[in-house]
């Protein structure tokens, strides 16, 4: 089980995917961007948007940061993770894509 930070997403989106995550038995806590140096200190994985990704990485650099989008586009997949992301997550969110995520960012 991976403790997970859904930081700085917007209520629905946190809401949707923080339920997709406990069913895959995970433990998720949800965050303002504002707090994000105190809730990303023991996170294995943080989930965020797109605009929060430089507060993400400079106070967890060392953690897998994986970029969350209602509105998935190719483009911002790619600035992502050129600006550093693990991976991007596009709503509508699936416990096996969640999964796969999941998996690869703590194997990393």
């Amino acid at each position: 089980m991976a403790k997970i930070l859904l930081l700085g997403l917007d209520y629905s989106v946190a809401d949707e995917l923080g339920k997709v995550l406990r069913q895959l038995g995970q433990t998720v806590r949800v965050a303002p961007k504002r707090a994000a140096a105190l809730d990303a200190a023991d996170a294995d994985v943080i989930f965020t948007g797109s605009s929060e990704l430089d507060d993400a990485l400079a106070v967890s650099p060392k953690r897998p940061v994986i970029v969350t989008s209602r509105l998935p586009e190719v483009t911002q997949w790619l600035n992502a993770l050129e600006a550093g992301a693990s991976d991007y997550c596009g709503a509508p969110f699936e416990a096996t894509q969640v999964k796969w995520l999941l998996n690869s960012a703590l194997a990393a």
